[in-house]
């Protein structure tokens, strides 16, 4: 039996995690894909999310995403991130995130790694797979449309660029004429010759699109007029809570995980509560992915990705490799202090 030793500790902060996966995009998609397929057959551990909410505030919250992943090589984990939407209003970003991975042998932290870009990062690649996956037999969709303009929908844009997507037409429709002129100025930069559309409605914006990405921070369903998707685009419905139940019921609808995205007022959870059944649920990306599940062409396709905690671990351990490799690794000498048992 082979000695168990503790491992060193290291902090990873965002410089470094933005640049092990800048120019990545190809490569992070089919980790996440791979992810899926690990958490499809079972080799992973992914409880529900812990939210921690605030009777003073509300609008805020902070969620702990524990997870364990199998595969090649294990690690235990938890992401922590908080979402205050007050803080955009003064010039601070919505949420902020740290992760923390745990050697499987010895249960130890090694790592904490700033997570904000993880998870914007996860979530992305996520979106464009299902973008991908859900199109293939459908074609292409050539309009796309985002709803919503933050950090969340830069990052969709950016992989779904750098996953070799064009557009004829990009749209854009958010509350704030800021964001979605901001939103408009990070695409013209970064594609050349984007032609790029802002909406002064959601319908309008819903109405052009062939591919539409929900990234609000939306509590409630406003969008709830089923004739709006009569032309049956694909909708990426990142943000969870923008789509009615009739919406919902209206579409074919692939999720990533069907426990975790029937709970927390999700739209779809709504829809389960408006029937009483799961029977709208199709099925989940991964069975996409292994070809089990095809979606028709001639109706509104929703994937609903409720985030798992296991797509973070993956990614945050990929991060924490290229930097050791690197060898810029910060480590944190006698981080844990007090190893002997009895002094």
């Amino acid at each position: 039996m082979s000695e168990l030793t503790v491992p060193p500790f290291s902090v990873v902060p965002g410089a470094q995690v933005q640049r092990a996966l800048a120019g990545r995009e190809k490569e992070i998609v089919e980790l996440i894909e791979e992810t899926y397929r690990v958490h499809g057959a079972g080799a992973t551990v992914n409880p529900p999310s812990y939210f921690l909410r605030f009777p003073d505030r509300p609008a805020s919250r902070i969620i702990a995403l524990p997870a364990s992943l199998g595969g090649g090589s294990g690690v235990d984990g938890l992401k922590w991130i908080s979402s205050f939407p007050a803080n955009i209003e003064h010039g601070v970003p919505r949420a902020s995130a740290v992760l923390i991975l745990n050697d499987p042998a010895t249960g130890y932290p090694y790592a904490c790694l700033e997570s904000s870009i993880i998870s914007a990062t996860r979530t992305a690649a996520s979106a464009a797979a299902a973008a991908d996956r859900l199109s293939r037999e459908r074609g292409r969709p050539r309009r796309v449309g985002f709803i919503g303009t933050g950090l969340i929908a830069r990052y969709i844009h950016t992989f779904l660029d750098g996953t070799g997507w064009s557009f004829d037409e990009v749209g854009v429709h958010d509350l704030s004429a800021d964001s979605a002129a901001g939103f408009r100025g990070h695409v013209e930069r970064t594609v050349a010759g984007a032609r790029v559309t802002l909406h002064d409605s959601a319908e309008a914006l819903v109405r052009n699109s062939d591919l539409l990405v929900f990234a609000t921070v939306a509590g409630s369903p406003h969008v709830h007029d089923p004739a709006w998707f009569a032309h049956h685009p694909l909708v990426l419905n990142v943000s969870l809570r923008d789509l009615s139940p009739e919406i919902v019921l209206d579409s074919v609808n692939v999720l990533d995980d069907v426990e975790h995205c029937l709970k927390a007022d999700t739209s779809p959870h709504l829809a389960e509560q408006r029937t009483g059944n799961r029977d709208f649920v199709d099925g989940t990306l991964d069975q996409v992915i292994a070809g089990t599940l095809r979606v028709p062409s001639d109706r509104t396709v929703v994937f609903s990705p409720f985030g798992l905690g296991v797509l973070d671990l993956a990614v945050g351990r990929f991060v924490h490799e290229q930097v050791a490799r690197s060898g810029e690794l910060h480590v944190i000498d006698d981080f844990f202090h007090e190893l002997s048992r009895h002094g």
